[in-house]
C-alpha cells in the first residue's frame, strides 16, 4: 500500500483518541502501578481506543498536522486524562495516609515492608488498607467509571480545548486537602481507642509504680488496635463507597473547569 492511500485524518483521530485514554488508563489506580506489564498496559490502550474509536471519531476534529502543534495538542489530551485519574488516585493516597498514621502510633513504626507497586517503603497498615480499597474499587465496578467518563469527557471538553487557567488548579488543590480530612476519618476511631489506651496505661502507671507500662503497651495496643480495625471495616467500606461514589460527579466538575 501506497503512503499516499494511507488516511491521514482517521490516523490523527485516532492518536487524538489514544492520547487521552492512555492518560487516564495509566492513572487508574490498578493499572498505575509497576506489577501491571507495560504490555498488558499499552495493549489496554490500543484495545480501547479501538473499541472507542467509531463512536467518538464523529465528534471530535484532529489539530493541525504540523508536528509541534500536534506533538504539543497529544501532550495536551494525554494531561487530560492524567487529571482525570488524579482524582481517583487521591482517594487511595488518603487511604495510604490513614493506614500509616495508625501504624506509628500502634507501634509499627519500624515494621515497614517494600511495596513493589510504588517502589518504596510503606507501613505494614497502609500496605492492607491500600490492598483493602483496590478490592471495594474493583467490586464497585470503579474501574468501569474510567471508561464511561472517558467517552462523557469528549461531550464535556472536546480535543483542543484544555484550558489549566480557570479554577481546575484551585479545585484539585481542595481535592488535595480534602484527602487529608479524608485520611483522618479513615484513622479517627483507631487513634481516639490508643488515646483512651494511652490515658488509662498512664493512670496505672502512677498506681503501679512498679509496673512496666512502656514493656505492655506494645501488645495492648496491637491488639486493641486489630479488633477496632475489624469492628470498623463497615465503616471504611462505607467511606471508600462514598467517596468513589462522587468520582463521576468530581470529573464531571473537573472538566467544565477545564474548559473555562
Amino acid at each position: 500500500m501506497e503512503l499516499s492511500q494511507i488516511p491521514i485524518g482517521q490516523v490523527l483521530l485516532f492518536l487524538t483518541i489514544m492520547a487521552r485514554v492512555a492518560g487516564f488508563i495509566s492513572a487508574i489506580p490498578i493499572l498505575s502501578t509497576t506489577q501491571a506489564p507495560i504490555t498488558i498496559r499499552v495493549g489496554l490502550v490500543f484495545l480501547t481506543t479501538l473499541l472507542l474509536f467509531p463512536i467518538l471519531a464523529p465528534q471530535i476534529h484532529a489539530a493541525s498536522f504540523a508536528p509541534l502543534p500536534f506533538t504539543l495538542f497529544l501532550l495536551a489530551e494525554a494531561l487530560l486524562g492524567l487529571l482525570m485519574g488524579l482524582t481517583a488516585l487521591l482517594i487511595f493516597t488518603a487511604v495510604q495516609f490513614g493506614g500509616t498514621v495508625i501504624g506509628y502510633q500502634m507501634g509499627f513504626a519500624a515494621a515497614n515492608v517494600y511495596d513493589p507497586t510504588g517502589q518504596r517503603q510503606v507501613a505494614l497498615l497502609s500496605q492492607f488498607q491500600n490492598v483493602f480499597a483496590i478490592l471495594i474499587f474493583l467490586a464497585i465496578d470503579g474501574h468501569h467509571l474510567f471508561f464511561r467518563m472517558a467517552v462523557h469527557s469528549y461531550e464535556l471538553l472536546p480535543p483542543g480545548q484544555l484550558n489549566l487557567g480557570g479554577g481546575a488548579v484551585p479545585y484539585l488543590m481542595n481535592l488535595a486537602s480534602h484527602m487529608f480530612a479524608l485520611g483522618v476519618q479513615f484513622s479517627a476511631p483507631i487513634l481516639a481507642v490508643l488515646l483512651l489506651s494511652g490515658l488509662i496505661l498512664g493512670v496505672l502507671a502512677r498506681v503501679f509504680p512498679q509496673l512496666n507500662v512502656f514493656m505492655l503497651s506494645f501488645p495492648l495496643n496491637i491488639g486493641v488496635s486489630f479488633i477496632v480495625i475489624i469492628l470498623t471495616l463497615d465503616m471504611m467500606v462505607a467511606l471508600l463507597r462514598r467517596e468513589f461514589d462522587a468520582l463521576p460527579e468530581r470529573i464531571g466538575q473537573l472538566l467544565q473547569l477545564l474548559s473555562g
